[in-house]
């Protein structure tokens, strides 16, 4: 018997409210000071933590080398239940991206102290302490995974009839691709990971640059990039992204989600609504297509933000919803996972609680179309220089110049996301001063009451290009009245091969987003050319227009809750 698990329940919601910088150097920085953080906690709530008193389940901690299916040596902590007879189910949690096996070891101790589970958490091939070159969740990263529940089933009381995977980011990614190879895996748990590789890392044509550069950067502090990642990288720094892309699919869960379902293999996934390095909007779309038991999980917070702390064994409802997960579909336990719906979102704009859904189309419950007129060149009109209508508006043609930022940005990755999950600090903008020479601006009419954006904003806007290619970034805004605003989601989107002088609809989703539009605050939707975050591809000095034909006007939909 292990102590009562708190219970992960839905509460009730509320709102919140301006604004974060840019910088790949400040998240570079950030990631080794969260890395020993994370550290340090995991050893306190390993070292630290003492045994509940009615506890008759203790754990065990060793170092293990195991010998994965190439010769290659991967170092593992197994942390083993003591005082509970076996066969105990077996979780295999591989590292996230950068970090070695010490990640998961205070939440590797709780699930085997309290519920029994045999763990073995180990340094992902290429990194720290383990052997090999990095693979990137390649075929030599899958098979160590199996090779790990070989050994645990070799040399631990592990029940090879109840075998699940977890991890956070890298981890959460090798979990999810296993599961659709090794069909002895029953139970899955994700945790900021990804199911579209190249989706994540080159949306709509865009090379994440902040993306790419910080995974790099990580890999090569921490570890050993193997032959594949360097000529990957290689053809990169040459501005090839097309290597890359090779290799996508098969890294990429969302193209194996036929066999992850042929197996039946449940699937728990947790993401965080300003994840910087795999965008949120691919998930619901995979989550979609799984006809498994699932659960899906969105909260405030950027990539990992939201479960680091949970992972070294600290209070956190993203890990004890994820012990829920196992104990119901390994150790058969009826728990909270029977009872609610299997969709789960918080507010992103901070202090609101959580609403549970049958499904992820279920989150919006109405939506609201406007339709874009001819914006103006006037900075102080700012409520009325560009309207948002309900009825189309066609025939103009609106042109601003390219290459030169203004302040409507996406914010830094690893940076923005965690400002706005731990204070509730939005990446921002002062509407008013976005230069309308370099930029396109809407506002809509103010909602009395508020409202809540709950869904996957849409826009469809035709561009007409002065260069082949061209980058357009797509912002939507909550304003209130003096201009300020609060960046609900965006979209980056590149014009590639386009014929200069000949117009291009693109029709595209916004970033999935929750969030509470307070009373008499408006909507905006900002259109420009440069974002700090991606690699841009429009140049000083062209020009890029944006139309509204008759066959395909401008319009955004807003899906409320």
């Amino acid at each position: 018997m292990r102590p009562a698990r708190t219970p992960f329940r839905p509460a009730p919601c509320e709102d919140g409210p301006p604004r974060t910088g840019s910088g790949l150097r400040a998240a570079a920085r950030l990631l080794p000071r969260l890395l020993s953080v994370a550290l340090a906690a995991v050893l306190a709530a390993a070292v630290l933590s003492p045994a509940p008193a009615s506890a008759a389940v203790g754990a065990s901690i060793g170092y293990e080398t195991i010998v994965s299916h190439d010769g290659t040596e991967l170092r593992a902590k197994v942390i083993t239940p003591t005082g509970v007879e076996g066969p105990h189910p077996l979780l295999v949690m591989p590292s996230a991206w950068g970090t070695p096996h010490l990640l998961y070891v205070g939440a590797a101790a709780r699930l085997a102290h309290e519920s029994g589970y045999q763990v073995v958490a180990y340094t992902s091939r290429g990194f720290w302490d383990s052997g090999g070159g990095i693979g990137v969740a390649g075929p030599e990263d899958r098979a160590d995974a199996s090779a790990v529940i070989d050994w645990a089933l070799e040399n631990t009381d592990a029940d090879p009839d109840r075998i699940g995977m977890a991890g956070i980011s890298y981890g959460g990614g090798i979990s999810l691709l296993t599961a659709a190879e090794d069909d002895r895996i029953r139970a899955v748990a994700s945790l900021s990971g990804w199911a579209d590789l190249a989706v994540s890392l080159y949306p709509n044509e865009t090379v994440d640059t902040q993306s790419a550069e910080l995974l790099l950067l990580a890999g090569h502090l921490t570890g050993t990039p193997g032959e594949e990642l360097a000529g990957i990288e290689a053809a990169y720094r040459r501005g090839d992204i097309q290597p890359a892309l090779d290799v996508a699919p098969d890294r990429s869960a969302a193209t194996k989600v036929d066999a992850i379902n042929a197996n039946g293999t449940a699937v728990m996934m947790a993401h965080a609504w300003n994840d910087g390095i795999f965008p949120v909007g691919h998930i619901t779309d995979f989550y979609e297509e799984l006809e498994v038991p699932k659960r899906l999980m969105i909260t405030p917070g950027d990539h990992a933000t939201q479960e680091l702390f949970g992972a070294a064994g600290l209070p956190n409802e993203v890990w004890e919803a994820l012990g829920d997960w196992f104990d119901h579909h390994l150790r058969g336990q009826a728990n909270e996972v029977d009872a609610e719906g299997p969709v789960h979102v918080r507010p992103n704009n901070g202090r609101g609680g959580w609403t549970t859904h049958p499904d992820w189309p279920s989150v919006t419950a109405s939506t609201d179309r406007y339709y874009l007129a001819e914006p103006s060149t006037d900075w102080f009109r700012w409520q009325s220089s560009g309207a948002m209508e309900p009825e189309p508006s066609t025939g103009w043609d609106y042109r601003f110049r390219t290459g030169i930022a203004t302040p409507a940005e996406s914010g830094t990755v690893m940076l923005s996301g965690a400002l706005q999950q731990f204070f509730d600090i939005p990446t921002g903008v002062l509407l008013p001063t976005v230069d309308r020479y370099r930029a396109a601006v809407w506002t809509s009419p103010a909602y009395p009451e508020g409202a809540r954006v709950a869904g996957t904003p849409e826009v469809s806007l035709t561009f007409t290009p002065t260069a082949p290619e061209q980058s357009v970034y797509v912002y939507l805004y909550a304003i209130d009245g003096r201009g300020t605003g609060s960046l609900l989601s965006h979209a980056p989107h590149t014009l590639r091969g386009a014929t200069p002088g000949e117009p291009v609809t693109v029709d595209t989703e916004l970033a999935p987003v929750v969030w509470d539009v307070p009373a008499g605050h408006r909507l905006a939707v900002v259109v420009d050319s440069m974002d700090a975050r991606y690699q841009d591809e429009s140049d000083i000095g062209d020009r890029v227009s944006v139309t509204s034909p008759e066959e395909a006007p401008a319009q955004v939909t807003v899906p409320l809750a």
